[in-house]
C-alpha cells in the first residue's frame, strides 16, 4: 500500500465531512411489484424503532395488504397533506410536517413517485432530497423499472414502459442498497393468491406485465445492476484507501489495441474470451509521442479496432502516455482489471537483440494482473514505417511534413556555424568548436523540426572533420582519437535533435488541448448563463465552429416531434445550411438516438457528421458538423471532444426547458389562485350586498309599505341601499383600480398638498366606517408640503382607515401621525395610521400588502383583500415605501397594528405657492364640504 495522495485525501475528508452532515438514504431495491419492498423496509425500521431510534412513518403505500398494515401498527404515523387537484382532494406525503417532526428516521415509501400538482416539489424523491439535507435518515423503496438508465431496456422486454422514473444519480448516492429478491415462481404464487393485487387485477397483470419470461430478465438486471453498484463501491474503497493491488472480486478484461494490422482479429478474441467468462471487458489504445507520428491510414486501423470493440460491448478508452506498458498497467490497477489481453508481438531483427517488446514490458510489469497472449499467426509489432518519420499528425497541425526550404535552412545554419568557427578556430580548442554545432543543433530541431535537425548533425560532423581536424581540407583522420569525438559528436547531436523535436511536438498539443479546453470552459460558462433557447443556439454553433473549424447546424423539435433548424438570419461561414443539411438525416438520428452520416455505419456517404444531442432525461435535439478535414472526426481525442460539446449543449437545452415549465406551472398556479380568489370575491364579496339591495327594494316596492312601517322606516330601507350600493361600487373601484395600477394606464397628477387637507379628506370620506370611534391626528407645523396625486393620496388614507375600522373592535380608538424624516441622506414624509385591535398575526407584516390577502376571519369580514394592496401600489408609483408591524408595551405585549407610509421630500415648494393654493381646483371639488381639513392637532368623534 502507498503512500496516499494529500489532495485525494483532503477531498476525502470534505466528502466524509459532507456525508455527516446530511441523513442517511437506505434504498430497498428489488425487480417489481410484489417482491416485499415494502415489508422489508417495515421490519428494518421495527428493529431500528426496538434500538431506539426515533423511527417515524411519512408514508407507506399498503395495497391493502394485511401484513404490511400489521407492521404499521406501533409506528407514528404523519398524517398525509390534502391538496385540491381538478375538484378532488388527494393525499399527499406531507413534507413540512415531516420536516417540522424532525424525526431520526422516516419512512417514504415509491421514490418514484410524481406528486400531485401544487406539491412543493414534482417528484418525491426531490422531497427525499430534502430531508437529507435537513440531517433526517431515509427508507425508501424502488423498482428496476423505474431507474432511469434501464426504463427503455424494461419497455422492451415487457412492452409496458413506464414513465415515472428515478436519476440513476439518486440511486448511486444512496448509502445503502438492500437487494430484496423473490423467484419468479413465488411471486407468481403470491400474484394468484391475491398478496399483491385483488384477484381480478392480479389475473390482468400475470398475463401481461407479470409474465415469467419477463420476471427473470428484471430479475438479472436488478441483480446486475445491484452488483455494478458493490462493485463501484469497492474501487472507490480501493482508491481511498490506495491500495494498488488488484482484488478478483470480478472478472474485467482490457484488450490492448494498437496500430498492427491484426487489431481486429484481437479485439474478437476478447469479445468471445469476455463472453465465455461473463466479464465487463475494456478495449484500450495507448497513444505515445511514437503512435502519433504515424499515417492516417495506420492509424485509421486503430480507429477501426476500436470501434469495432465498442460495436461488440467494450468501453473504449484512449489514453495518453510516454510508455505503453506503464500507462497501461497503471490504468488496469486503478480499474481493478483482473486479466490482459495482449498481442502475441516479437521483436524481429536487431530489434529484439537491442531492446524488448510492448508484450514482454506488460508481463514484467504485470504482477498479479493475468495477462492473456492471442497469437493470431501475424500480429507482429513494428517500428513506424520510413515515410513516418518525417510526419507528426497531431490535432490541427499541418501535416504536409517538413518542406524543402527548411533542410535548406539547415545547410546554411552549418555554412553559418563553420564561417564562425573558421574566425575562431585560432583562438578556442577544437573541443569547444564543437560545441558550436551541438548549439546549431538545438536551434534547428526546435525552429525547422527533426528532420532538418537530424541533417544538420550529419553536416557537423563532416564540416568538422572536413575544416578543422588535422590534417585540414581532408576527410582523412590522422589521431584515431579523433573517431570516437565524431561518433559521440554524431550521437549527440542525434539525441539532442530528437529530443529537443519530441518537446517541441508535445508542447504543441498540450498548447491545443489548453486551447480546447479553454474553449470548452469558455462554451460552459455562456451555455450556464444563457436562458433562451435561441442564445444557446448561438453559443453552441459559434463554439463548435470555432474549435473544429467546421460549418454547424442545430436542430430541435418541434411539437409534432420533427426536428428543423431555427436559426435566424444564419451565417453561411458558420452555419450548415442549404443542400449540405439533409434534414432527414438528422431525423432519423433524433428518433433513434444514433449519430449518423459521414464516418459512421449509418448513411456513411452522408457530407455531414449529424450526432444527437442526449441529456439525462431525453434527446434534445441533433448537432450536423461539416469541416474539409472530416477524417478528423474519427480520432478519439476528437470524437470525445466532440460529444463533450453536444453533451453541454443538451444540458443547457434541457436547462432551459424546465425553467420554461416550472415559469409555466408558476404562472399557471398563480393565475388558478388569482381566478379563485376573483371568483370568490365576485360570488360573495358582490352577491351579498346585491342581495341585500334586492331584499330591501323589494321590501320599498310592496304595495302600502310607507303606509304601513312609516316614512322613517322607508328612509332607513333607502339609506341601507345606500349603503350596500357604495360598498359594492367601493369593492369595484378596488379592483379596476389595481388594474389600471398593474397596467400603467394610470397617470399621477401630483400637485404641492398639505398632508393636514389631505387626512381631513379621508376622514370625511372614511365617516362611516369610522361611525363611533375617536380619530386623533397630529401633523406637527415642520411636515413640508409634497408632490403627489390628492386624489390617490386621498384613496390611500381611506384604505389604510376602512381596513383599521374592520379589523378592530368596534369603538376602539385610532391615531394618525405625521413627522419629517430623513433615510440615507433623503428626506420623507411618513405618516402612522395606528388601531389597537388584535394586531398582525407573525409573517404577515409583508403579505398583508399581497392581493387578495385578507384578515383571519375574512369569512365574516366583507371585502376581497385589496385595499392594501392598491396602498402599495400607490405608495410605489410616488417612489415611496409602505409597510406595516404591531405595536408592544415594554413587556412585549401587543397593543395594535401601525401601517405606516413614506413619500419623498426632497423637493422644496416654490414660494409663491400659498396655503390657499395647496389643493388644486379641480382636486378641491372633490372633497367633501363638511372635511375638517384646518386641525392640525384634533380628536374627532365620528
Amino acid at each position: 500500500m502507498n503512500r496516499p495522495d494529500p489532495d485525494e485525501l483532503l477531498d476525502r475528508i470534505q466528502r466524509d465531512e459532507e456525508k455527516s452532515q446530511r441523513g442517511r438514504l437506505k434504498v430497498f431495491f428489488g425487480a417489481s411489484a410484489g417482491v416485499g419492498k415494502t415489508f422489508a423496509m417495515l421490519q428494518a425500521a421495527k428493529y431500528r424503532k426496538e434500538e431506539g431510534v426515533d423511527v417515524v412513518v411519512g408514508i407507506v403505500e399498503t395495497h391493502g395488504r394485511k401484513e404490511t398494515l400489521a407492521l404499521i401498527e406501533g409506528l407514528e404515523v404523519i398524517a398525509p397533506a390534502r391538496i385540491e387537484y381538478r375538484g378532488r382532494l388527494l393525499a399527499e406525503f406531507d413534507l413540512d410536517a415531516a420536516l417540522a417532526r424532525k424525526p431520526q428516521l422516516i419512512l417514504v415509501d415509491e421514490l418514484a413517485h410524481s406528486n400531485v400538482l401544487g406539491s412543493r416539489h414534482l417528484k418525491r424523491w426531490q422531497d427525499v432530497h430534502e430531508l437529507l439535507d435537513a440531517g433526517i435518515d431515509v427508507y425508501t423503496t424502488v423498482n428496476v423499472q423505474h431507474l432511469e438508465s434501464l426504463n427503455d431496456v424494461v419497455g422492451q422486454i415487457t412492452g409496458i414502459r413506464v414513465w415515472e422514473t428515478v436519476p440513476d444519480r439518486v440511486f448511486d448516492l444512496a448509502d445503502e442498497v438492500t437487494l430484496v429478491d423473490l423467484p419468479p415462481e413465488e411471486l407468481l404464487d403470491r400474484m394468484r393468491d391475491g398478496k399483491v393485487y385483488m384477484p381480478q387485477q392480479a389475473e390482468h397483470a400475470v398475463r401481461n406485465f407479470f409474465r415469467k419470461g419477463n420476471l427473470i430478465a428484471l430479475r438479472e438486471l436488478a441483480l446486475r445492476r445491484t452488483a455494478d453498484r458493490v462493485d463501484a463501491q469497492m474501487r472507490e474503497y480501493r482508491a481511498d484507501q490506495s491500495i494498488e493491488r488488484i482484488w478478483q472480486a470480478r472478472e474485467r478484461i482490457i484488450v490492448c489495441v494498437g496500430a498492427g494490422p491484426d487489431s481486429s482479429n484481437l479485439v474478437r478474441a476478447a469479445a468471445r474470451l469476455a463472453s465465455n467468462l461473463r466479464a465487463d471487458w475494456l478495449a484500450v489504445y495507448v497513444e505515445t509521442p511514437k503512435l502519433q507520428r504515424l499515417p492516417d491510414a495506420i492509424r485509421g486501423r486503430t480507429l477501426d479496432a476500436l470501434k469495432l470493440a465498442s460495436d461488440l460491448g467494450a468501453e473504449t478508452v484512449t489514453l495518453q502516455g510516454e510508455h505503453v506498458a506503464q500507462t497501461l498497467i497503471a490504468y488496469a490497477r486503478m480499474r481493478n482489471v483482473s486479466k490482459l489481453v495482449v498481442g502475441a508481438a516479437v521483436l524481429r531483427g536487431w530489434r529484439g537483440w537491442l531492446g524488448q517488446s510492448t508484450t514482454e514490458r506488460l508481463i514484467r510489469a504485470a504482477g498479479d494482473i493475468d495477462i492473456s497472449l492471442i497469437n493470431s499467426g501475424a500480429v507482429r509489432e513494428s517500428a513506424a514505417p520510413r515515410g513516418a518519420a518525417g510526419s507528426f499528425v497531431a490535432p490541427a497541425e499541418d501535416q504536409r511534413g517538413f518542406p524543402l526550404i527548411s533542410y535548406g535552412y539547415a545547410v546554411a545554419i552549418c555554412a553559418a556555424i563553420t564561417a564562425l568557427a573558421t574566425m575562431l578556430v585560432d583562438r578556442i580548442a577544437l573541443a569547444n568548436l564543437v560545441m558550436l554545432y551541438l548549439l546549431g543543433t538545438i536551434f534547428t530541431a526546435v525552429r525547422l523540426g527533426r528532420g532538418p535537425g537530424v541533417l544538420l548533425s550529419f553536416l557537423g560532423v563532416a564540416a568538422f572533420d572536413f575544416f578543422f581536424v588535422p590534417p585540414r581540407l581532408s576527410f582523412s583522420v590522422s589521431d584515431t582519437q579523433y573517431l570516437l569525438t565524431f561518433a559521440v559528436m554524431l550521437l549527440t547531436s542525434l539525441t539532442i535533435s530528437h529530443l529537443t523535436s519530441s518537446l517541441r511536438r508535445q508542447a504543441h498539443v498540450a498548447t491545443i488541448r489548453e486551447r480546447r479546453t479553454d474553449a470548452m470552459f469558455a462554451m460552459t460558462r455562456e451555455l450556464g448563463a444563457a436562458l433562451t433557447t435561441a442564445l444557446i443556439l448561438e453559443i453552441g454553433t459559434r463554439h463548435v465552429a470555432e474549435v473544429f473549424q467546421a460549418r454547424v447546424a442545430i436542430l430541435l423539435p418541434d411539437s409534432a416531434e420533427k426536428v428543423r433548424q431555427k436559426v435566424e438570419n444564419p451565417d453561411p461561414a458558420v452555419t450548415l445550411t442549404g443542400g449540405d443539411l439533409d434534414c432527414d438525416i438528422a431525423q432519423w438520428v433524433y428518433d433513434q438516438q444514433k449519430p449518423a452520416g459521414h464516418g459512421t455505419e449509418t448513411l456513411p456517404a452522408a457530407a455531414a457528421l449529424y450526432l444527437p444531442l442526449r441529456a439525462p432525461m431525453r434527446t434534445r435535439g441533433v448537432l450536423a458538423l461539416l469541416s474539409a478535414g472530416m477524417g478528423e472526426f474519427a480520432a478519439p481525442e476528437q470524437r470525445r471532444m466532440l460529444d463533450t460539446f453536444a453533451a453541454q449543449i443538451a444540458l443547457a437545452l434541457e436547462r432551459v426547458h424546465y425553467v420554461e415549465i416550472a415559469q409555466d406551472a408558476l404562472i399557471s398556479m398563480e393565475s388558478e389562485r388569482l381566478r379563485n380568489s376573483l371568483l370568490s370575491a365576485i360570488s360573495h364579496d358582490l352577491r351579498t350586498p346585491l342581495t341585500a339591495i334586492v331584499g330591501f327594494a323589494s321590501l320599498l316596492a310592496e304595495p302600502g309599505h310607507v303606509e304601513k312601517a312609516g316614512q322613517r322606516a322607508s328612509n332607513e330601507l333607502g339609506e341601507a341601499i345606500y349603503d350596500e350600493a357604495m360598498r359594492m361600487t367601493a369593492i369595484v373601484t378596488n379592483l379596476l383600480d389595481m388594474v389600471r395600477l398593474q397596467e400603467g394606464s394610470m397617470r399621477l397628477n401630483r400637485q404641492w398638498s398639505s398632508l393636514e387637507e389631505l387626512i381631513g379628506a379621508a376622514l370625511a370620506a372614511s365617516r362611516r366606517p369610522l361611525s363611533g370611534r375617536k380619530v386623533s391626528t397630529h401633523v406637527p407645523s415642520d411636515v413640508p408640503l409634497a408632490q403627489l396625486d390628492a386624489v390617490l393620496m386621498e384613496r390611500l388614507l381611506a384604505n389604510l382607515l376602512d381596513n383599521a375600522a374592520k379589523y378592530t373592535p368596534a369603538g376602539s380608538p385610532i391615531a394618525i401621525t405625521a413627522a419629517a424624516v430623513e433615510e440615507n441622506g433623503r428626506r420623507y414624509v411618513r405618516v402612522n395610521v395606528e388601531d389597537s385591535g388584535p394586531g398582525l398575526s407573525p409573517g404577515m407584516e409583508s403579505r398583508v400588502f399581497d392581493k387578495f390577502t385578507r384578515g383571519e376571519k375574512e369569512s365574516a369580514l366583507p371585502g376581497i383583500g385589496l385595499g392594501l394592496a392598491i396602498c402599495r401600489a400607490i405608495v410605489e408609483a410616488h417612489g415611496g415605501k409602505i409597510g406595516a408591524a404591531n405595536r408592544t408595551d415594554p413587556n412585549g405585549s401587543v397593543l395594535g397594528a401601525c401601517f405606516w407610509f413614506m413619500l419623498p421630500a426632497d423637493e422644496t415648494p416654490p414660494a409663491e405657492i400659498g396655503d390657499a393654493d395647496v389643493l388644486s381646483e379641480d382636486t378641491s371639488q372633490e372633497r367633501s364640504k363638511d372635511a375638517p381639513g384646518d386641525a392640525m392637532n384634533r380628536t374627532q368623534a365620528s
